[in-house]
């Protein structure tokens, strides 16, 4: 067994909950969706981390306007920076931002890597922002991290749902929470989401409008938190705490 397996469970035991934001294919906000949600957390006061496993694509660092031209402190394991009151850490302080085509092995090692690597130390919540599809990696993730509870990030699309409706079924076979489902980036009201996951029993926690303005305010998480792409956000926070 890998020696670094047995140390995650230590590093995250001061981390009362663990909100994994998956979506069963790229391309919906996932993204968006966790590093909002971070952000949200954080500015009404709860002690908030942001782990990045987007390992193919992290845009978190975008979204949040986090510099990666410093590499985190170490001691006893990487401290993650803190950015906007977010405890964040993603593979992109280790690659410079530059194209990874990691394979295989190599992804798992990753992902063993930076959870046991990262000293979290006391959070309320610590937001994950999955690897997108049902891969190895989001499988990793499930079988490394035993308290997660997963947030599931759809739009109205059919090939979205599509995506989603495989992911549910992994996480209810293995009897894993799911909090709920978001549908983002609405343009046309539509019942067909609700419709789908009703017969599933999984939540449906909100919906959110399609924000012609929201691409404006990347990389700049005070602008970000006026836009109505966060107000739609914020409705689930009641939800969550």
């Amino acid at each position: 067994m890998d020696p670094r397996v047995s140390i995650i469970d230590k590093r995250l035991q001061s981390v009362k909950r663990i909100i994994a934001v998956a979506s069963g294919k790229g391309g919906v906000g996932k993204s968006l969706v966790a590093s909002s949600l971070a952000l949200s957390l954080s500015k009404k006061g709860y002690a908030v981390g942001l782990l990045d496993l987007d390992l193919y694509g992290p845009s978190s660092h975008i979204i949040l306007g986090v510099p990666i031209n410093r590499f985190p402190e170490e001691e006893k394991g990487i401290i993650p920076p803190d950015v906007q009151g977010i405890k964040f850490m993603s593979l992109v302080y280790f690659t410079e931002d530059k194209p990874s085509p990691f394979r295989g092995l190599d992804i798992s090692n990753i992902i063993i890597e930076l959870l046991s690597i990262t000293q979290w130390g006391n959070l309320d919540f610590l937001i994950i922002d999955m690897p997108p599809g049902i891969g190895d990696e989001t499988l990793d993730v499930i079988n490394l991290i035993k308290k997660g509870e997963f947030l599931i990030v759809t739009t109205p699309s059919k090939v979205s749902m599509g995506a989603v409706s495989k992911l549910l079924m992994i996480l209810k076979e293995l009897q894993l929470p799911i909090i709920g489902i978001v549908e983002n980036m609405i343009m046309t009201p539509s019942k067909y989401v609700k419709q789908h996951i009703s017969c599933r029993g999984v939540p449906y926690l909100t919906e959110i409008a399609f924000d012609q303005h929201l691409e404006e305010t990347i990389g700049n998480p005070t602008q970000l938190m006026k836009t109505t792409f966060m107000n739609d956000l914020d409705k689930i926070i009641d939800r969550i705490t």
